[in-house]
This record gives C-alpha cells, sequence and structure tokens, in this order.
C-alpha cells in the first residue's frame, strides 16, 4: 500500500503479524479516487487479538470494490483455506497479487507458483509484483482503475488516511520494537500517545509503551535504559521524517496483565471493530 500511496502509511517489517489494525490509504488523481484498505495479514488466532485482528481482515471482504489478495513467492497457497474460500465465493473482482518475485532465482518457479494459485482461485486475476523494487505496481494501478465502479468520492482530496497523527506514532514506535527485539516481546507490546502537543516548528510526545510481564518490562528497558533510549531515538528520527518537524520524545513502560485477552484493553486500544 506504501507504493500504491507513494506516502509511508503502513509500518513494515520482515516479522510476521506486523500489521494490526485496518488502514486507509488514499490516491487522488483529477479523474480518481482509490481508497485502499490495509488490512493484517490472515491467521488462525490464539487469542483475543488475534481474533481481532482477523476480524480486521474479514471486514475488508464485506465492502470492497475490488480485492486485492497478497501473498508472496514463499507462502503455502493452503494454509488458511477457511478465508481462501470465502474469496472464491466473492462477486466481486479478484487480484492475487504474488509479491516478492525479485527473491526467486528462477522463472519456472514462478510459472508453478501462478499454477498453484490458479487452481484455488480460477477466477482471480493474478499478477506477480516487486513492491519493493516497484516492479508490476504501475500496471496494478492501471487495472484497479478499469476495475472501480464510478462513484462520488468518498474523501477530500488532500487527505492520505483515516487514521489521526497519534497513531502513526504508536504505530512507528512499535515498528522499531519489532525490529530491535526478538521472540515474543514484540508481540506482547502495545503503545499509547498520552499526550501530543504541536507547534509551528515542534511536537512533544509522551507514549507509554506496555506489556504483559515485569520481565518484558526489563527487556524492554534493557540495563541502565540503553535499550529503550535505542528505540526512542530510532523512533524520534522516523517521526521527525514522518511530520517533518522536529520531535520530542518521552516513552514510559509500564506492565498491563494479558491486555491481549482482555476485551476491555482491546476496546481501549482500538482493536475491536465496530
Amino acid at each position: 500500500m506504501n507504493q500504491l500511496v507513494g506516502e509511508r502509511i503502513s509500518i513494515a517489517t520482515f516479522k510476521a503479524q506486523t500489521t494490526r489494525h485496518r488502514i486507509m490509504g488514499i490516491v487522488n488523481t483529477d479523474d480518481m479516487q482509490i481508497v485502499f484498505s490495509d488490512t493484517p495479514g490472515v491467521l488462525k488466532p490464539n487469542y483475543k487479538l488475534q481474533e481481532s485482528m482477523l476480524a480486521f481482515s474479514e471486514s475488508a471482504l464485506q465492502d470492497a470494490d475490488v480485492l486485492l489478495y497478497v501473498t508472496d513467492v514463499v507462502e503455502d497457497p493452503e494454509k488458511n483455506m477457511d478465508f481462501l474460500e470465502k474469496v472464491q465465493r466473492m462477486e466481486i473482482p479478484v487480484i492475487l497479487l504474488i509479491n516478492k518475485i525479485d527473491e526467486l532465482k528462477d522463472t519456472e518457479a514462478l510459472g508453478d507458483i501462478v499454477d498453484r494459485w490458479h487452481q484455488l482461485l480460477p477466477n482471480a486475476e493474478i499478477l506477480p509484483i516487486s513492491a519493493k523494487n516497484k516492479f508490476g505496481t504501475d500496471m496494478l494501478l492501471k487495472r484497479i482503475k478499469e476495475l472501480l465502479p464510478e462513484s462520488p468520492a468518498y474523501f477530500d482530496k488532500d487527505q492520505l488516511t483515516d487514521k489521526p497523527a497519534r497513531f502513526f506514532v504508536s504505530e512507528i514506535i512499535r515498528e522499531k520494537i519489532l525490529l530491535y527485539y526478538d521472540k515474543e516481546i514484540p508481540y506482547s507490546v502495545e503503545v499509547r500517545v498520552e499526550r501530543f502537543k504541536e507547534t509551528e516548528r515542534n511536537i512533544h510526545i509522551n507514549a507509554i509503551i506496555y506489556v504483559e510481564r515485569d520481565s518484558q518490562k526489563g527487556i524492554i528497558i534493557g540495563h541502565q535504559g540503553v535499550a529503550l533510549k535505542k528505540v526512542s531515538t530510532e523512533a524520534r528520527k522516523a517521526l521527525e521524517k514522518f511530520f517533518q518537524k522536529s520531535i520530542y520524545l518521552e516513552t514510559f513502560v509500564k506492565v498491563d496483565k494479558d491486555w491481549r485477552s482482555s476485551d476491555r484493553e482491546l476496546d481501549a486500544f482500538g482493536y475491536n471493530p465496530e
């Protein structure tokens, strides 16, 4: 979506389950408005947070004019058959995007992947792409334009997303945690922005990093606070690039036991779809 919108709307890392929310990215031209809805990856949920993530993904099936099903060259096509069966029954156009084709060493392998997906989704258009290298993205935009129905614009011409500034602060901090911590730590973390005060030249931000265990809090902070300082520094640099302003960022770590399984906490963090 970042490549298609032309702005860094969704955080991206090499780890699974990076995207947790449904995020809209808006492309405006003289004669067209495309509203992309980026959802979490499809998974079999093990706790309430993942149930909410799957609900975000399934909600995209209900109101889309065109469905882009994004896979890659290593994913097992039959991994998410329950979800695929829902896609098979859809009456709107489906475009299957096989991403990361730059990682393939021969075209024969790509042909085999296309054949497997064609058997599972015979009515889908299949388009190999490399989002990283912008290969196939222009062709995809052209095809989407051909498939979109005529309609009034849903959003203002200068709007890029439906999310507020605080959302991107929390996402960028969480992205750095995904990148710099191993194993379960990133998946036990949520970020809430307590203070966001913007002036003409700078933004003052206070953010709380929530974890589920005291031991996780110690790992996030690190010896003499070194780990937390590194995350905060990298997040501040990314936020300055995102907002094009000087950022003053303070981060704190708190324990909120089992927040991933609490309906009340998930509501507070904005995870339960309306």
